[in-house]
């Protein structure tokens, strides 16, 4: 019988045997049907359950605009009053806008469910007798977990057996200092920071590796208990914070017009009900309701795109961020260098090759079994000979803070212990050194001579690391505070040369108005180099050290102006990002490694890569699936796009749209009938909303990609402003064409304005998609299909049987004529409007690079 432990047992206090026992499990972990079994019982392991929306949810929240609520409402009761042929024509119409909507919304979250699954976290787990990779998800109690540097924690964990483990626990306990793991048994009093034999979902290894069993998952784990505490609201892009504040300026405009126009056709003895339609439908036709839709399409056929350039968006919103960032901080290791680490030399002090720094640089990184890393790599590959009789017998991790890593190592000769790491900490643990001719010395008269050389290797671009060494005669274990009084004994110099393509790679970037920053651990001389190397002229360089001595307003002065920041601690790359963004750039970042996921998290757009450690996955935004800066230029581009044709859609609602609902508030406080019937106004809505449908796949100028995008309400305040007007102005001259020249009644008006309002709504589509001459920007394929498509419709509606439902009528040949008229000079003035408007009255471009 299955048991499992409750949230409230101690099972840190338990013995592994006990705890295998109750969770009917063991060493060799789950079998796949038992682990099936499981999954259905505890659901899967999130704290989220986060599922796409169901489409009846997705279909409902079409309808949580209260101005389309009052207006079924409003339908509803002149259905009751016995006007039930334009109640049913209203629903109608609304709720074809819904579905509208809502197909699109629905089939944008199935495109970004199904990229998600691209990048989905993975861990190592025993099932059915092998270590097999699974998702997260798909993990259960009684689990056997497979642990390494870089790795997220599943679950909350007992672990097994560990071996020099040291974890993250920042987000339970505040303290960014790892914290080391033991198999064993706690107390039952043992407050969760001191629960050692214990790791946590949420944490992440940081180096060692353990075997652990999943005790808890999901909702019952510690992370959990406290999630609903830890959630944070996702910092908004400029973007989102951009279309709040244009929801909340069409909220003001369409309460105050509705109130008013109400108020006065109540004044003015209109019946009440039809004032009210009027004045409700007079507000959906100034609402953008398919705004939300056509961001969700606008961006998941931009994430589309982006996938199959092998870019995958964890994060539709930073998409939009992506358009906009000009400064993009990288590592260099696999983005501007090849990545595949190759051993130059190893030598001793005077420079010339040394056989015995090439074994104990051998010994010390194949021995290791801490994180493996591409330095590691190269000694071993470049290692030929093999010894035998050689164990390890301890070792000292690599960590970020000694920057070093120490194994004793038993030999036939005895014990010895090797350190290798950063040069000046690995001098730092050493009072001697050994000359070419096995001579120990005192480091000090050597000191000199040892930076020389360090620096003549760097110069050439060459990374350069130290290596040190003592004998051990006693029995003890070696640990950190063994690490000293030990012999310099010299370098192990390496070499990741630029890729062939970066030069024109970074200067793409530049053309594109992004500015490549390089954050590295790497020395200032190795990293100069670099710079020079891949197209920096002058390259200006701050180091870490620099960094530390400075003030954040001193750092804000002058990090903008940097090329390169060198040997930065990890903990720096998140203080320098952040003092990029409070000089107002929008500001990349992306990172790979175990110390970049607070760096990540705090940019605009953090970019990982699939090759990545689990924590820098999480983090990330975007996740390229070629650790290629190339590939991050393609999307770059791609993300321009998506914010392009997102605020064509914004700037078509803005122009005819808005004006034409403007005029007909107008018209209706002089005409002595509603210049539109309410069942009209929604029927223009619908059928102007249409072409609008495939702007996500629209043609783009150049012109848009050239330089980041921005987010600019001034500048949609005054487009609106203009070509507002513009379109009142020729609504103005329609109704006199049709009240004085034409003398028509209220029905043929009716009609007349309707045609004349969706062909110059339509139209204006194809003005104001385009910074430039609409007929030197082509519209997409199915965007003129559309266009056309609606131009048809509405021409032949008037003659159609359903045209007596929307009350229109059959209109004489000459109201064609001059229709025609006055949309061509309609066009015309729109033209010359927007070019006027792009080349005097915008100070503040939407496209600016910083």
């Amino acid at each position: 019988m299955l048991n499992e432990f409750k949230p409230t047992q101690r099972f840190w206090n338990a013995p592994v045997d006990d705890a295998f026992h109750y969770l009917s499990s063991g060493a060799a972990g789950l079998t796949s049907a038992e682990a099936a079994l499981r999954l259905k019982r505890y659901g899967a392991n999130s704290l989220t359950g986060k599922k796409m929306a169901s489409g009846l949810f997705l279909f409902i929240s079409q309808f949580k605009s209260p101005i389309t609520l009052l207006l079924i409402i409003a339908s509803l009761l002149s259905a009751g009053l016995g006007d039930i042929t334009d109640a049913a024509i209203i629903i109608a119409i609304v709720l074809i806008s819904s579905l509208l909507g809502f197909w699109q919304e629905y089939h944008a979250a199935k495109a970004v469910a199904e990229l998600l699954k691209m990048v989905q976290l993975h861990c190592s787990v025993l099932r059915d007798g092998q270590v097999k990779a699974l998702s997260v998800e798909q993990v259960v109690p009684g689990d056997m977990i497979s642990l390494s540097a870089g790795d997220i924690i599943p679950a909350d964990c007992l672990l097994v057996e560990s071996q020099e483990l040291f974890t993250d626990e920042a987000v339970f306990t505040g303290e960014t200092f790892p914290v080391e793991k033991n198999a064993g048994i706690v107390t039952t009093e043992a407050p969760l920071s001191k629960r050692t034999n214990t790791v946590f979902m949420g944490s992440h290894v940081i180096s060692g590796k353990a075997k652990a069993l999943a005790i808890h998952t999901g909702v019952n784990t510690e992370l959990g208990k406290i999630s609903a505490d830890l959630k944070r609201a996702i910092p908004e892009t400029d973007f989102e914070k951009g279309i709040r504040k244009f929801g909340y300026l069409l909220m003001e405009i369409t309460l105050v017009l509705v109130i008013i126009i109400f108020s006065i056709n109540v004044l003015l003895h209109k019946p009440v009900l039809n004032s009210l339609l009027f004045s409700l439908a007079l507000a959906v036709g100034l609402t953008p309701q398919l705004l939300p839709a056509i961001i969700s399409v606008n961006l998941s056929t931009g994430a589309r795109r982006m996938a199959a350039l092998k870019v995958i968006v964890k994060r539709l919103s930073s998409i939009e961020n992506l358009g906009s960032m000009n400064i993009l901080c990288s590592d260099k290791t696999g983005t501007i260098t090849e990545g595949k680490i190759d051993l130059k030399d190893t030598t001793g002090i005077a420079g010339n090759h040394s056989d015995k720094v090439f074994q104990y640089a051998w010994l010390n990184a194949s021995l290791q079994t801490g994180y493996r890393n591409p330095i590691d790599d190269a000694i071993c590959s470049g290692y030929q000979r093999r010894l035998v009789n050689c164990r390890v017998l301890a070792e000292v991790p690599y960590d970020f803070v000694r920057k070093r890593l120490s194994v004793l190592v038993q030999d036939e000769q005895g014990r010895i212990a090797i350190t290798k790491g950063a040069l000046r900490n690995v001098l730092s643990v050493c009072d001697r050194a050994e000359t070419e001719n096995g001579n120990i010395v005192d480091i000090k008269s050597y000191e000199s001579q040892i930076t020389t050389r360090y620096e003549a290797f760097s110069n050439n671009g060459l990374r350069t690391i130290g290596l040190a060494y003592k004998p051990i005669t006693a029995a003890s274990n070696f640990t950190r505070s063994d690490e000293t009084g030990m012999i310099f004994l010299g370098f192990i110099t390496l070499f990741d040369p630029p890729k062939p393509n970066i030069a024109e790679t970074i200067a793409k970037l530049n053309q594109l108005g992004v500015k490549l920053k390089i954050i590295t651990g790497d020395n200032a001389l190795v990293a100069k180099s670099l710079a020079i190397q891949i197209g920096f002229d002058e390259p200006q360089i701050l180091t870490g050290g620099q960094i530390n001595k400075m003030s954040n307003a001193a750092l804000l002065h002058t990090a903008p102006g940097i090329h390169v920041f060198a040997e930065v601690e990890p903990n720096q790359k998140e203080r320098i990002i952040s003092i990029l963004k409070r000089a107002g750039n929008v500001v990349g970042f992306m990172g790979d490694g175990i110390n970049d996921a607070p760096a990540l998290h705090i940019a605009e757009v953090g970019i990982s890569v699939d090759t990545a450690v689990d924590i820098a996955k999480e983090a990330a935004d975007i996740v390229l699936l070629s650790k290629d800066l190339e590939v991050l230029v393609d999307g770059i581009v791609e993300g321009r796009k998506t914010f392009t044709n997102t605020m064509k859609y914004i700037f078509m609602a803005t122009s005819a749209n808005f004006g034409n609902m403007f005029s007909m508030a107008g018209a209706s406080l002089f005409l002595p009938f509603l210049p539109l019937l309410p069942k009209q106004i929604l029927l223009t809505n619908l059928l102007t909303d249409l072409p609008e449908m495939a702007i996500a796949a629209d043609r783009v100028d150049a012109i848009n990609i050239q330089s980041p995008q921005r987010w600019d309400l001034h500048f949609i305040k005054r487009f609106m402003m203009i070509f507002g007007l513009l379109s009142s102005v020729f609504d103005y001259l329609t109704f006199g064409v049709l009240l004085l020249i034409l003398r028509v009644d209220e029905k043929e008006f009716q009609t007349g304005w309707f045609i004349e309002s969706v062909f110059s709504a339509t139209l204006i589509v194809l003005i104001v998609r385009t910074r430039m001459p609409f007929y030197k920007s082509l519209p997409g394929k199915y965007l003129l299909i559309s266009t056309i498509g609606v131009l048809i419709i509405v021409t032949l509606l008037p003659f159609l049987p359903v045209s007596a439902w929307f009350g229109f009528a059959v209109l004489p040949p000459m109201y064609y004529l001059w229709m025609g008229a006055v949309i061509a000079a309609y066009m015309l003035s729109a033209e010359m409007a927007k070019q006027w408007f792009y080349h005097r009255l915008r100070p503040h471009r939407l496209a600016d690079p910083k």
